[in-house]
This record gives C-alpha cells, structure tokens and sequence, in this order.
C-alpha cells in the first residue's frame, strides 16, 4: 500500500465527525436528531438508531486507523542500523 501523507489530515478530520456523528446518534432519539440525518422521525418517538451509530462509531475509528499506518514509514525504507559488524 502506498502511502500518501496528504490524507492523514482529511483522515482524521473525517473521524472525528464521524466520532460526533455516532455521539448524536446514540443519545437522541429519532425524533431529537436533525433533520438531514438518517432515521429522523418527525412524530415524537422514544426510538433511538443504535445501529446507525455503531455504524458511525466503527467508521469513524477506521478513520483514525487508516491515518495512523498511513504515518508509517514509507516502504523500503530502512530503520536505524543495527550494531555494526566488526
């Protein structure tokens, strides 16, 4: 896999509204959430969409995996040497 540094940002960024996503998610019922979301009911209704926000929440922490190995040395490329053969 290459490795392309200028998606560590974006990477992260996009996690932690996902992260905030899945939070909405699972604290508001449907008919709490915002419109534009998925699951908004406009009757009042005690229902909440826990699946959607695991979904969020699972998405969101591949996020921050994704920029952690993209972090990670370019390949071939070597690590310190190791004792010196004499």
């Amino acid at each position: 896999m290459s490795k392309n540094r200028q998606l560590i940002v974006p990477a992260v960024v996009l996690g932690i509204v996902l992260i905030l996503i899945a939070v909405i998610y699972f604290v508001n019922t449907a008919h709490g959430l915002p419109s534009f979301f998925p699951g908004h009911s406009s009757t009042p209704t005690s229902h909440h969409h826990t699946k959607h926000g695991i979904a969020a929440l699972i998405l969101g922490l591949l996020c921050f995996v994704f920029a952690w190995f993209q972090t990670g040395p370019a390949p071939g490329a070597r690590g310190p040497a190791g004792p010196a053969a004499a």
